[in-house]
């Protein structure tokens, strides 16, 4: 059952007692995979994308860069799988592309467990019920990434976000991140069966809305 007061006020509390000390434990590392995506991939070393929060709202997720820029002849991006390369692979698939985040988190614009924020060009596709996954701060890891990932479909996992909507609590998130560690452990999940990361998302049929 959710509980208000922590998800207005014990969530953050919680976010800034983890995310602080992570992210002044993990800054070596941070400063390492900085280098070695300049040396490897080029400027710049963070990839900055606008995704979707809480209520709608939008912000600039931050993440290791682990892509080139290439593009075809009439310079459009080539497809997701053609331009990660191995040690981008290797980066997401450790979840390290997703340390940046913690920054993210320490300005309130991400909390560690959440739905994952997706495209902003996404939320006119929604259904009603499943935009009820922005009633909560999305979250760096969830209830969908330790039940699939990106293998999931579309409609499982916004079920299992919506789930998450209701009965956010503070043992559930408690669950949810010793749960990641070992998902990230056993590299589970990484993509979406013959796509490179996750399918887009393209709507769901106008009866369901």
């Amino acid at each position: 059952m959710k509980h208000p007061f922590y998800s207005t006020t014990g969530k953050r509390l919680l976010d800034l007692v983890l995310a602080v000390p992570a992210l002044i434990l993990l800054s070596p590392l941070f400063g390492l995979l900085a280098l070695i995506v300049y040396l490897k991939l080029g400027s710049p070393v963070l990839f900055r994308q606008e995704r979707a929060g809480l209520g709608g709202h939008t912000f600039r997720i931050l993440k290791f860069r682990s892509m080139t820029d290439k593009r075809d002849q009439h310079h459009r991006l080539l497809p997701d799988g053609e331009r990660l390369t191995g040690f981008g692979q290797f980066l997401r698939s450790t979840s390290l592309d997703e340390l940046p985040e913690l920054f993210n988190v320490i300005k309130g614009e991400l909390s560690l467990v959440g739905p994952r924020p997706l495209l902003k060009h996404y939320l006119p596709l929604y259904s009603k019920e499943q935009a009820r996954r922005h009633d909560v701060k999305p979250g760096i890891t969830g209830w969908s990434q330790i039940n699939g990932r990106n293998a999931l479909s579309w409609e499982e996992r916004f079920r299992m976000d919506v789930w998450y909507v209701d009965h956010l609590s503070l043992l559930l998130d408690l669950k949810i991140l010793m749960m990641t560690l070992a998902k990230v452990a056993r590299r589970e999940g990484i993509s979406a069966e013959d796509h490179a990361t996750m399918m887009e998302f393209s709507g769901t049929q106008a009866t369901e809305k």
